[in-house]
């Protein structure tokens, strides 16, 4: 397993990383999987305070208790959960957000968390004041980083202009490229880590039928699933190049990818021992379709 620091960080992951929010809640077998991803090289997992309002972290912290300096533990607050289970609303205050990371911190068993991300944004937020609580966090040792998980580029400015954010996820996969159009490289310009998710594009790289899907037609997903098939031939599994395509840029410390079973896992720890898509591999992917960009919160 390769391993790259989070932005300008100290905090070094692994190159595949561990998506937590599709784990199913049976205790036993999901636990066992996120032990053999550990034993495999997978150091960085990823969960949510909202996902399965709250039960996945729980099992993260029962899974990995005894383990914990083994493991990069990332979690994300915002995104609220109604009394009465009905589904969640956005509330980035620092009230709430204060209140939040104490559940976290019991659930997950541990006094810190590695990564404390901001779960979306939008240029509404009081960002000053919630990037206050962040620095008040760090300072207390209950993170030892913070970052923002936002596919908008215009809030993504604000916090690399106003805080000292240390990475962001974005969507990003050969269906999806715009952060290719500004956002990757303006990002590495700031020494800013990036971590992918969603680099399947909801199965339609791999096994999904085709269907419409952001500004591509039909038609244009299938073109794209056609490439993926010539160049993976009998070199490599589908799956692998859709990975490979998205590690191959430096920019990505990361490539999250939501794991539930023991076979995905194996296929996401063979993937980290493949070498690189070759140049023309690449070519012929870039070029099979038109690169989609931002249009709003450009």
């Amino acid at each position: 397993m390769e391993y790259r620091l989070l932005g300008n960080s100290d905090i070094k992951i692994s190159r595949i990383g561990f998506g937590c929010m599709s784990l199913d809640l049976n205790d036993e077998y999901s636990e066992n999987v996120l032990l053999k991803a550990l034993d495999g090289g997978i150091n960085y997992f990823d969960t949510a305070d909202m996902y399965q309002q709250g039960m996945n972290e729980t099992m993260l912290g029962h899974a990995f208790r005894g383990k914990r300096n083994q493991v990069i533990l990332a979690t994300k607050v915002g995104n609220q959960w109604r009394t009465d289970g009905s589904g969640w609303d956005w509330n980035p205050s620092g009230k709430y957000i204060l209140s939040s990371i104490e559940q976290s911190l019991k659930r997950l068993q541990t006094d810190y968390i590695d990564l404390y991300q901001l779960h979306g944004g939008t240029l509404q937020d009081p960002i000053d004041d919630i990037i206050e609580v962040f620095e008040q966090l760090k300072k207390a040792g209950k993170i030892r980083q913070y970052g923002i998980s936002s596919i908008r580029p215009n809030v993504i400015r604000e916090w690399v202009r106003r805080s000292s954010l240390v990475s962001v996820m974005m969507q990003y996969s050969l269906l999806d490229r715009r952060p290719e159009e500004e956002m990757l490289s303006y990002l590495n310009e700031n020494k800013i880590g990036v971590l992918a998710r969603g680099t399947l594009a909801k199965g339609l790289l791999v096994s999904k039928k085709a269907e419409h899907y952001l500004n591509y037609s039909a038609e244009q997903v299938k073109s794209v699933s056609a490439t993926i098939q010539s160049v993976s031939e009998f070199k490599r599994s589908f799956l692998e190049t859709a990975i490979q395509y998205v590690l191959h840029h430096q920019e990505i410390n990361s490539a999250v990818l939501g794991i539930r079973t023991a076979d995905q896992l194996r296929d996401a720890l063979d993937i980290s021992l493949q070498p690189s898509l070759s140049k023309n591999d690449m070519e012929r992917l870039e070029n099979v379709l038109p690169v989609n960009k931002f249009i709003d919160h450009r």
